[in-house]
């Protein structure tokens, strides 16, 4: 049986933003959980079971999700490289 290499599992970050006005970064959703019609609905599921197994296991519940969106990209060291090279 073949294994799934890490490099074949691709994610969606996202930033959530919580009722009490707190904030979480970078959160991770499969991406191909948000392959349907409902575009980036599903993750909002996702990141509040997420939140709801890191309260089981911290004991400490977490606020309710009041908006989520995608993370911005992040610019590698290589991409800034590649700016500065096509300017000239």
């Amino acid at each position: 049986m073949a294994m799934k290499s890490r490099s074949a599992t691709s994610f969606v970050m996202f930033d959530v933003v919580y009722e009490d006005g707190s904030r979480s970064s970078n959160r991770k959703v499969l991406a191909s959980a948000l392959a349907g019609l409902d575009g980036d609905e599903p993750a909002r599921g996702i990141v509040e079971a997420q939140d709801r197994e890191i309260a089981a296991a911290s004991g400490r519940p977490r606020s309710d999700v009041k908006s989520i969106f995608r993370s911005p990209p992040k610019v590698t060291n290589e991409d800034e490289g590649k700016k500065r090279g096509s300017k000239r």
